[in-house]
């Protein structure tokens, strides 16, 4: 019989070690006894991956046991109600398009999707999220999704949302809270790994503690893959045949406006890639994702301080090689690699915490014993694997459907960049019908109405792209749209109404301003109704997390990040 597993050693702190280490002491502790001992080196640095999440961050904060109040106060977090997409693409008079992909889902008008009666018949004014969600009014009036004195993850409103976050102090507030459950943390440099006969890890040689012995092991070391392909010489795959961005250059910003703070992450595209801007309670985060193969450092460094303006005044970007593509298996022998060393994508879509955070939940769900059973790992595998393809050609179809001619960058980056044969294929379907749920072999994160908020948001339909109308002989009902629409603005102008202010409600849970210094400009109503609120996520829906925990007295810690 296999022993149960009793240690589990995580190799790196940062955001994925501490989650690993936080998620674990959480999940693991329900059934069996397992110690968990976190190795973080004093002298390396973490990339700080994130500083914007996806819709099932308020989830993993509730089943962690931390305060929304103390998240917001330590780690300087802000609502996020999508993200904006800037020139990635070009009408038919040339000029930028900018859209919202946002945590919404639109409801079907009878029998037919709602982007079908949208493409075909059009809504005036109103882009294709304007006609089911306030996502765009809300962002565009700087509102929370929150009415003032609304508790800590309170959803009355039914508005999806996810959060920015100071990548370095969440990791301090997740190490605070894994210390006090018991975690071991030890500040020390791995020196050498040590494989016994069968190639596992057998133990860590420690710079100060000397020999640390191994059962299971997280390899957290970042982009160096420590134990992952360095010890146990798991190659790399890499993705730059489809992706051609490399390289990052981050930096902070402040505040111009010090009233206004936009719930929202902006991806504007510059010449060679394109320009994240996450806005914290505090400050601004920053940076531009670009090829070297277009731009030498030098030349990205000052495209981006002339996009940035008079914010970037003084401004010193910090250049990061990206390594993109994932190893070829994420759980080799008995090490896992999370993070970084397990894989990266560029950050367009906020998706490499989540990715943690699925890690994680995926090993607590396929836990090992000391036999490591095949069958475990494998299945474990599979479900990575899948999850790194979906993100890839998510990512990609930004880049495939683009239509900007002003730059080689963007050219080659619809020409010359592969696209996996099945994402060619669904284009292909796409250009006669909207994506549909049986299109997709995978949607751990981005379903079919993700990729039809794309498509619709950068108005590929009205491009050249469509072949025909999408109705493809079903009669839309004009009347029945009309009456929609109307119902549906009337809705929107009562939540944007109903909703308190971005940084005077954040104010409040900081604890800066009691509630009702600053009102909501119209009384509050029953929540907005018409779609469901976010995308469909893994685990347990909202509704039936257990109440929030009271928030602690206490606070504190500081970091960098990339997107």
């Amino acid at each position: 019989m296999a022993k149960p597993i009793r240690e589990i050693t995580i190799v790196g702190g940062g955001t994925a070690g501490w989650m690993a280490a936080m998620l674990l002491q959480t999940g693991l502790q329900q059934g069996r006894k397992v110690k968990i001992t976190l190795i973080e080196s004093p002298d390396v640095a973490t990339v700080g991956v994130g500083e914007a999440t996806v819709p099932n961050m308020p989830r993993t904060l509730h089943q962690c046991g931390i305060s929304e109040r103390e998240f917001f106060k330590t780690c300087n977090a802000s609502f996020k109600l999508g993200v904006d997409f800037t020139d990635w693409n070009r009408d038919r008079n040339g000029k930028p398009i900018s859209y919202i992909n946002p945590f919404a889902r639109p409801p079907a008008i009878g029998t037919q999707q709602l982007g079908v009666y949208y493409s075909d018949l059009g809504a005036g004014a109103l882009d294709f999220v304007q006609t089911f969600s306030p996502t765009v009014d809300l962002i565009n009036a700087c509102r929370a999704p929150r009415m003032s004195g609304a508790g800590e993850f309170d959803q009355k409103m039914k508005i999806g949302y996810a959060y920015h976050l100071d990548a370095g102090k969440f990791a301090g507030l997740m190490q605070k809270t894994c210390v006090a459950a018991g975690v071991n943390h030890l500040r020390d440099n791995v020196q050498d790994v040590e494989l016994d006969e069968r190639g596992y890890v057998a133990a860590l040689h420690l710079e100060k503690s000397g020999r640390h012995p191994v059962e299971l092991v997280i390899d957290c070391t970042g982009f160096r893959g420590l134990i992952i392909n360095q010890a146990l010489k798991e190659p790399f795959v890499s993705y730059s045949r489809y992706l051609a961005n490399d390289r990052a250059m981050a930096v902070q910003i402040p505040h111009l406006d010090k009233q206004k703070l936009e719930p929202v992450t902006r991806s504007t595209a510059l010449g060679a890639g394109w320009s994240w801007r996450v806005p914290l309670y505090n400050r601004i985060g920053t940076g531009y994702v670009f090829s070297s193969a277009h731009r030498t450092d030098e030349e990205a460094r000052a495209e981006f301080l002339a996009h940035l303006g008079p914010a970037g005044k003084d401004a010193e970007p910090r250049v990061i090689p990206m390594r993109i593509g994932r190893s070829r298996h994420a759980w080799v022998k008995n090490c896992v690699a999370l993070g970084l060393s397990g894989g990266f994508i560029e950050p367009l879509e906020s998706t490499a915490i989540h990715m943690i955070d699925m890690g994680v939940r995926w090993l607590t769900t396929y836990f090992p014993d000391s036999d490591f059973a095949p069958p475990l790992r494998d299945h474990f595998n599979r479900l990575t694997d899948r999850m790194y393809d979906e993100v890839r050609d998510f990512i990609i179809l930004h880049y495939a459907l683009g239509n900007r001619t002003d730059s080689q960058y963007w050219i080659d980056a619809r020409e010359e960049l592969q696209v996996p044969d099945r994402l060619a294929e669904l284009i292909e379907t796409w250009r006669y019908a909207l994506p549909g749920p049986l299109d997709l072999p995978s949607s751990i994160l981005f379903d079919h109405i993700t990729y039809q908020a794309v498509l619709l948001g950068k108005r590929v339909y009205e491009t050249g792209f469509a072949r025909g109308k999408l109705a493809r002989g079903s009669r839309l009902d004009a009347d029945k749209w009309k009456t929609y629409l109307g119902q549906v603005r009337g809705q929107v102008k009562q939540a944007v109404g109903a909703a308190c202010d971005h940084r005077s409600y954040l104010a409040e849970m900081r604890g800066e301003i009691t509630p009702g210094g600053a009102k909501p400009a119209q009384p509050a109503m029953g929540g907005f109704a018409m779609p469901q609120a976010t995308v469909p996520l893994p685990g347990t829906p909202m509704a039936h997390l257990p109440k929030a925990p009271p928030a602690p007295d206490t606070l504190e810690d500081e970091g960098a990040s990339l997107l």
